[in-house]
């Protein structure tokens, strides 16, 4: 949500940024609403002063004995358009609130601009694409010839875009869990578990609605709502609170399901992990002071790099253009995975900053060491998504005899375990 002063002191940057996200909404409608919001609330005060000021001569009047009864009528008409105009006034904030929660975050001037992914920036790689000499199977086949995958069985239970883990390929799900977690905690990030079902105004809070309203699952009441990234607690957690300044910076880190119905994304991607509606990650978040809110969004991006390099699996870094960032996000680093089996770079963490954003949008706050209260920035980024970086495990990690090796790092969640076969 954007403060109105900036929408009114800076439309043409508005306008240009919402343009450069492929987001549709009107800032002229907005304006227009502002004004006349802001002309009723000038009509108020004035009729306001000149009831004050009657009513004081009307005081005045019935204690010399003069006659009131016309000043009282007058008054009476003044008090029932003061009435009126408060209405209206309320109406007219319910429209203009809904026209401001379209209105996109515009991008941080850093950012690419570009209509689509072929403008993102590779920002680095890392590691070396392995040539094996014999032909990986992609995932969903290695999975089930190892008996740790039964997709089917998933299908069965669910219906399409689900898959289910068994043997040591739920035990690897778990150790990656606790292999991050550990990663992360140890460099500061305190550990949360949060609920998995949140209101809307949680929803909102971090942009998820009413924008991807579509893509989310809701409770048959439509009041409460599972959550797609455990970015939502975390981030909420703070929402119409005042954070003393002391507390800044809040690191968290927590690991839950995500449920999203890929709305958008019919016919991709159908086989194996890699497009499902729920599948678990680890996400990080941050609430900090906004002069220093960049250079933990790249502290961010290496907190997600050094899961990648622990478990030695080549990426790379993209920043994304501005027709790829999300509806709430200023800036975005995706970090992309490269799987052997479907030879190709699998987006496995996406790391934003959503500067006072959401912040506003939740009514978030902190007190600053001037005593001044102020929107502190909010940043979050995935640590990464396992529905991705299991397969690309699996492909990497594969050999010639068809089996699988187990990445060091793991071996100690996965009870001393070196291979799958």
């Amino acid at each position: 949500m954007h403060d109105l002063k900036f929408i009114r002191e800076n439309p043409e940057r508005v306008k240009a940024g919402a343009a450069n996200k492929n987001e549709k909404c009107d800032i002229d409608k907005v304006l227009s609403l502002d004004e006349e919001r802001r002309e009723i609330i000038r009509q108020v005060e004035r009729l306001k002063a000149e009831r004050n000021k009657v009513s004081a001569e009307i005081a005045k009047m019935k204690k010399a004995g003069r006659p009131v009864d016309d000043a009282v009528m007058a008054m009476r008409k003044v008090g029932q358009q003061i009435s009126e105009l408060d209405t209206k006034l309320r109406e007219l904030e319910v429209r203009l609130n809904t026209a401001l929660t379209w209105v996109p975050n515009i991008p941080h001037e850093s950012v690419p601009v570009g209509a689509d992914e072929t403008a993102n920036v590779v920002v680095r790689e890392w590691g070396e694409i392995p040539e094996p000499d014999f032909k990986v199977l992609p995932h969903w086949e290695i999975g089930e010839k190892l008996d740790i995958m039964d997709l089917a069985a998933a299908s069965r239970i669910s219906g399409s875009g689900f898959y289910l883990l068994k043997g040591l390929g739920a035990t690897m799900q778990r150790a990656l869990i606790n292999y991050m977690i550990d990663l992360h905690t140890a460099d500061g990030f305190t550990e949360v578990c949060a609920p998995h079902i949140v209101t809307s105004e949680t929803m909102f809070g971090t942009g998820q609605l009413p924008k991807l309203a579509d893509d989310m699952y809701k409770t048959e009441e439509g009041t409460m709502y599972l959550i797609p990234t455990a970015e939502v607690p975390l981030t909420n957690m703070f929402k119409q609170q005042i954070i003393s300044y002391g507390q800044l910076p809040i690191r968290m880190v927590a690991h839950s399901p995500c449920y999203r119905r890929e709305a958008g994304a019919a016919g991709k991607d159908t086989r194996g992990m890699i497009r499902v509606h729920q599948f678990d990650k680890v996400e990080m978040v941050t609430i900090v002071h906004p002069d220093n809110s960049y250079d933990v969004l790249e502290s961010l991006v290496w907190q997600a790099e050094k899961v990648l390099q622990g478990l030695q699996l080549p990426y790379r870094v993209c920043e994304l253009s501005t027709g790829e960032l999300s509806f709430a996000s200023a800036k975005c680093y995706d970090l992309e995975l490269w799987a052997a089996g479907v030879a190709k770079y699998l987006e496995i963490s996406s790391v934003a900053n959503f500067e006072d954003f959401q912040a506003r949008r939740m009514n978030c706050r902190f007190r600053d060491a001037d005593g001044k209260v102020k929107h502190p920035h909010t940043l979050n980024g995935s640590g990464v998504a396992l529905a991705r970086l299991i397969p690309a495990i699996l492909e990497n990690y594969q050999t010639a005899e068809g089996s699988v090796v187990i990445p060091e790092v793991l071996r100690q969640y996965m009870r001393g375990a070196e291979l799958i076969r």
